[in-house]
């Protein structure tokens, strides 16, 4: 019965729809974080290889396309964590300029290594060089009830949160009710990944 129930799409759905952000109310900002996370380094063509939350980086630049934001942040360290010398940012930025993304419209945070330290490493260059520009802050819609703990304590304001590669589905047929998924099933461990992460982060942050 429990594997039914934790198998079952509509159930999970329910769960993940409930915790999941919703779309903000834009406005215009002048930086828009991207947390990192969203790709790996490909050592066959020695370029960027996105993931499953590629989406995190692909929804900034429709942003930056719509003028929502002026400039891109791209937050994150080692996208391989056997080669230190590879960061994500240093990847994802050089993707940005291939598509046409002008230098002066990308920022690089290369030393974070989770949320926190994206946070506060991001604070520290937008107080130094971009100070009373509005922040708006892309990632997963399940990662951001995290990011929005942490950011808003470290930037002591309250940030707008853009959410990316949702994972909930908002229409069902009858195969969800019924039948059981192996996707469904494998979304738990990501889920208490993010639950767990997020209590001990409330400590952490204070």
């Amino acid at each position: 019965m429990a594997l039914f129930v934790f198998s079952n799409t509509f159930f999970v759905c329910s769960i993940l729809n409930g915790y999941e952000a919703k779309y903000p109310k834009l406005e215009t900002y002048g930086v828009g974080i991207v947390l990192g996370g969203f790709s790996d380094f490909n050592p066959r063509n020695k370029s960027i290889a996105f993931n499953a939350s590629g989406d995190r980086l692909f929804q900034a630049i429709k942003l930056y396309k719509d003028g929502v934001i002026q400039k891109i942040l791209i937050a994150s360290g080692n996208a391989n964590l056997l080669d230190d010398k590879v960061k994500e940012a240093a990847l994802a930025s050089a993707y940005l300029r291939h598509i046409g993304i002008p230098d002066s419209a990308i920022i690089v945070e290369n030393n974070s290594r989770n949320t926190i330290e994206n946070a506060k490493n991001s604070a520290s260059l937008i107080s130094k060089s971009y100070v009373n520009q509005k922040v708006i802050v892309i990632t997963s819609a399940w990662h951001i009830p995290r990011a929005r703990l942490i950011f808003d304590k470290t930037f002591a304001t309250k940030l707008t949160y853009y959410p990316s590669n949702f994972l909930g589905k908002t229409s069902f047929d009858l195969s969800d009710f019924i039948i059981p998924s192996a996707a469904a099933l494998s979304t738990w461990p990501m889920l208490f990944k993010e639950w767990v992460g997020l209590m001990v982060d409330r400590w952490r942050v204070g």
